[in-house]
C-alpha cells in the first residue's frame, strides 16, 4: 500500500483557486463542459466526497455521481473551497483512510485506491485550473506519481470507455510525467484557452 501526503498538492490547488478572479469565472477549461466556475464546483465537490471517502462517512455526499449534473460554485466559494482543501489532506493522513473499503461518487472501492484517484483528481484538475487561467503549474511529485499510476492502469481497462475519462492523448514516453499523466487523461497536454 502507498501512502501519500495530499497536503502539498491541495495546497498547490489552494494557490490556483486563491488566483482565480471574478472575471476568469466565465473562461474555458480543457473540460469542454466547463468554464471555471464549474470546475471550481467539481473541486469542491470531490474534495467533500474523498473527505468523507476517507473518513468512512458514506452517505449522500459519497453516494452523489459527479456527472449527475453540471457543478458551480456557491457565494461563499473563496473562503469554503481552500477550507475543504485542508480538511480533504487532514482526513487522508490517517492510516486508516488507505485502508478497507469506502465509497466515492457512488462506488464502492478499496481506501488505497481511493487514495490513488483523489491524488490523480487533485493533480488533473489542477492542471486544468492553471491552464485555464494562465498560472505556471508544476504538481507535488508524489500526488503526481500516484494519479499516473492510476491513470495508466485506467488506460489499459479495455471497459474504460469515454464515461470516466475521454480518449487517451497518447504522448512520447520521454515527455515529462505530467504531459503523459494528462494524455492519460483524455487531455491535450498543449492545451490553451
Amino acid at each position: 500500500m502507498t501512502v501519500i501526503d495530499l497536503g502539498p498538492q491541495t495546497r498547490i490547488v489552494a494557490g490556483l483557486v486563491e488566483s482565480v478572479t471574478d472575471e476568469q469565472l466565465t473562461a474555458p477549461t480543457p473540460c469542454p463542459d466547463y468554464a471555471v466556475r464549474n470546475l471550481l464546483g467539481h473541486i469542491q465537490m470531490l474534495s467533500v466526497a474523498f473527505r468523507d471517502a476517507a473518513r468512512k462517512d458514506l452517505g449522500t455526499r459519497t453516494d452523489t455521481n459527479p456527472n449527475a449534473a453540471v457543478p458551480d460554485i456557491g457565494p461563499g466559494w473563496r473562503a469554503e473551497l481552500p477550507k475543504v482543501l485542508d480538511e480533504l489532506a487532514d482526513a487522508w493522513r490517517d492510516p486508516d483512510a488507505w485502508t478497507g473499503m469506502t465509497r466515492a461518487g457512488g462506488v464502492n472501492l478499496p481506501g488505497e485506491v481511493a487514495g490513488a484517484v483523489v491524488a490523480d483528481e487533485l493533480v488533473i484538475h489542477g492542471w486544468d485550473l492553471a491552464r485555464a487561467v494562465g498560472r505556471p503549474y508544476a504538481p507535488d511529485p508524489a500526488a503526481l506519481e500516484s494519479g499516473h499510476g492510476f491513470l495508466l492502469a485506467a488506460a489499459e481497462d479495455p471497459n474504460r470507455g469515454a464515461g470516466l475519462f475521454g480518449p487517451v492523448v497518447p504522448w512520447p514516453p520521454e515527455a515529462p510525467l505530467l504531459d503523459r499523466a494528462v494524455g492519460l487523461s483524455g487531455r491535450y497536454p498543449g492545451w490553451r484557452p
